[in-house]
């Protein structure tokens, strides 16, 4: 096990090194001056402007400005956020924990109540349940996210003034205890429930898919025949049996959630790194770009790694692969 990580480690340092180099060209050649918007509609002189430039390194040649870059991303120095006036590190782990609570809570969400759904389609298949259960997921899966956030919005906050529509936590300050869990778990819920809809969905479809391949299997015939519980059966031997797939899609889209809770965090002006992205981006701010970037990158090398460890976990056949 210990040779299989190294190994895939060894492989991700290219891929890594491909991903960063193809970022910075991607946003170097992209039109648009950072400085211009730094400076707003102040009518600074060419020469103002010029030495701006010359502070920022964005006056020399691209490739030299991408070997600068390489070198200080080796030291763990990820550059100096134009807009933000501070260092693009500290400013990105100011947001990491209200990102990793929204998309944790989202992928964990999906993944609870995508296995139960797949669980219960597969097991009322043909049935009134499993209609229901494939029509919703089609429906959820079909739905943007950013536009499923709004008609929560609209639903939960506007029309029935049960959750608040944006914000991290009251302008007033969260009560100690229990209480001040509460009032943050009810500014949590409409986000994640919006960035979980389209990967529950996608979860109940798979894990439908992969119940639905094991429970006619000789070994589940043989537990049924031993007289083993149904319940025994289903999660003992199909689930287990039938988690290799689901575990994929969840492991594989941990990448996936991180990025795509950019426009999430934007609707819900949830400050995290997803919608400092957003801001960025809309400011032209190149280094918080490139290292939010870097972060999803190997974020999504990491969870497939971990992905590929649990295969190996759940099915000791793979060691020998």
């Amino acid at each position: 096990m210990g040779r299989f990580i190294l190994r895939r480690l060894l492989q991700a340092l290219p891929l890594l090194l491909a991903v960063v180099v193809l970022n910075f060209l991607l946003i170097a050649f992209t039109p648009g001056d950072p400085i211009t918007l730094l400076v707003g509609d102040f009518p600074a002189p060419p020469e103002y402007l010029a030495q701006m430039r010359r502070d920022y390194g964005l006056d020399q040649p691209v490739w030299m400005q991408l070997l600068h870059y390489l070198g200080k991303v080796l030291q763990g120095d990820f550059g100096y956020s134009f807009a933000n006036q501070q260092p693009v590190a500290s400013l990105i782990l100011e947001r990491l924990g209200a990102t990793l609570e929204l998309t944790l809570t989202a992928l964990g969400l999906a993944s609870v109540l995508g296995v139960a759904f797949g669980v219960l389609a597969a097991r009322a298949r043909g049935g009134p349940a499993d209609s229901v259960i494939q029509a919703a997921s089609s429906a959820g899966y079909a739905v943007p996210d950013f536009w499923l956030g709004q008609l929560l919005i609209l639903a939960f906050a506007i029309g029935l003034g049960w959750l608040p529509s944006q914000g991290y936590n009251p302008v007033r300050g969260v009560a100690p205890g229990w209480e001040g869990f509460v009032q943050h778990l009810r500014y949590l819920l409409l986000p994640a429930l919006a960035l979980s809809m389209r990967y529950l969905t996608l979860i109940t479809r798979i894990t439908r898919a992969s119940m639905l391949e094991v429970m006619n299997a000789d070994y589940i015939l043989a537990a049924r025949a031993r007289g083993s519980a149904e319940l025994q059966v289903v999660l003992g031997h199909a689930l287990r049996n039938a988690a290799a797939p689901v575990l994929t899609v969840i492991g594989y889209n941990l990448g996936f959630v991180l990025a795509g809770s950019a426009l999430i965090e934007a609707v819900f002006a949830w400050p995290g790194i997803g919608r400092l992205l957003y801001e960025s981006i809309a400011k032209r701010d190149y280094p918080v770009m490139l290292a939010i970037l870097l972060m999803v990158s190997v974020t999504v090398v990491l969870a497939n790694l971990l992905t590929d460890i649990l295969h190996r976990l759940l099915d000791p056949r793979l060691e020998r692969a």
